[in-house]
């Protein structure tokens, strides 16, 4: 009885501060015996208790689903994009989720959690979602983040998950094919000519300018989770053959045809308009006199290309080339239309190296 009117009656600070000392012991030694002493199996064979792996799923989906917030390109469904991601995944991503039309390793069976088929990875998931998850990672799952802080380079990659979900093996091997068997050839070709938009053209682009920006790439001075793992694929030491290859070639096309759009793009080129900013031909060309071969020719390179790089510039130092602080500061005042205007008028440039670009319009 005189328990019971002891639990009734009002609750005693000190006795609260007791128990939760008591607790805060067990816990330790709990702690101590699981961790400590090694006792809590770890084995994948042995897999977690029933409800775990439940727990695990739906904290994961719903953390996700709490952050996930970005906002797709209208392009996921353009094939370059897709191209893009596919060269990436077959890359950085087979060994666990396996091609379309192809079956995972018993290895890859074998972990837990199990990576699920490509096929199927994509199902259950908004595509800011897919970003989310190849962007940040997941923890405890061996999924990892993604090798760069820049986000845009992530885009291409939910393409291809979108689109793996109806791809065939053979339109999979389509898209990471190796001309020659070059790995570089994949996306670059085997002449620098991707034929791919989101792709830069090498053939334009001066030897010590591809080898420095393979260096960047390969030091993390450049930021791109793309060029980060295909670098990792040259052996130390090969990127000046690399970039000697592809400087090699003679740039090939004709000049595209100007509209006011690309005319207003020469205007900003040529620092001729009312905008503050430099002359962009003074470093890139078309120009009379010799310039700088560790800058990049942008004669005929393509106009998505050039607008991605632009928006990077103006959203901070890209890094990567021996001008990086003079870009942003040059980009930094672009409006969209005046980036769009300057990537048409470059693009409609007959593809040249630095030194040979020429002004002519078709």
């Amino acid at each position: 009885m005189k328990l019971l009117e002891y639990l009734a009656g009002p609750v005693h600070l000190r006795t609260v501060l007791r128990i939760l000392a008591v607790l805060v012991i067990v816990g330790a030694l709990g702690a101590v015996v699981v961790v400590g002493l090694g006792l809590y199996n770890v084995s994948a064979k042995a897999g977690h208790f029933p409800g775990v792996s439940w727990v695990l799923h739906t904290t994961f989906r719903n953390s996700v689903q709490l952050r996930a917030d970005g906002s797709p390109p209208d392009n996921l469904s353009d094939m370059d994009m897709i191209a893009l991601g596919a060269g990436h995944f077959d890359s950085a991503c087979l060994m666990c989720h396996a091609a379309p039309g192809e079956s995972r390793s018993a290895t890859v069976r074998a972990m837990v959690p199990e990576p699920p088929p490509i096929t199927e990875a994509a199902r259950e998931w908004k595509p800011q979602e897919l970003h989310w998850i190849v962007h940040k990672g997941v923890k405890m799952t061996g999924m990892p983040h993604w090798p760069a802080t820049r986000e845009d380079d992530v885009w291409p990659v939910v393409a291809f998950l979108l689109a793996a979900k109806g791809m065939s093996a053979e339109e999979f091997a389509r898209l990471t094919e190796r001309p020659d068997g070059k790995y570089c050839a994949m996306c670059h070709g085997t002449d620098g000519v991707s034929d791919n938009d989101h792709i830069p053209r090498l053939d334009i682009l001066s030897e010590e300018y591809i080898t420095d920006s393979l260096r960047a790439y390969r030091a993390g001075t450049r930021d791109s989770g793309i060029m980060a793992q295909a670098v990792g694929h040259l052996p130390e030491g090969a990127g000046p053959e690399v970039a000697a290859a592809f400087a090699e070639t003679r740039p090939r096309g004709e000049p595209g045809r100007r509209g006011p759009q690309e005319e207003r793009g020469r205007t900003l080129a040529a620092a001729e308009g009312p905008l503050d900013v430099p002359a962009c031909r003074a470093c890139h060309g078309p120009w009379p006199e010799p310039l700088n071969p560790a800058f990049p020719s942008l004669a005929g390179q393509y106009a998505p290309y050039l607008e991605q790089q632009l928006t990077l510039w103006r959203k901070g130092n890209r890094g990567g080339g021996q001008a990086a602080e003079l870009m942003h500061h040059a980009a930094r005042d672009l409006e969209d239309a005046e980036i769009e205007a300057l990537a048409a008028y470059y693009s409609a440039l007959a593809p040249a190296k630095l030194n040979e670009a020429s002004d002519t319009a078709d």
